[in-house]
């Protein structure tokens, strides 16, 4: 995954969710999953307003 710096309110997002994460899986590996498709729902979703933005002038 690239190292883009997301915006503020949606890394405060990330660390919310991962530690719900965290807290309802006992299971390490079903957590670390679970994070990991968060990560990559979000990195599409900003990849697409980031695309958006350069194409209009």
């Amino acid at each position: 995954m690239s190292k883009t710096k997301l915006p503020k309110s949606i890394r405060k997002f990330l660390r919310r969710k991962k530690a719900e994460i965290r807290r309802q899986f006992l299971d390490t590996e079903e957590a670390e999953k679970k994070i990991e498709e968060l990560l990559r729902e979000i990195s599409e979703r900003f990849r697409k307003k980031e695309a958006k933005a350069e194409k209009s002038p």
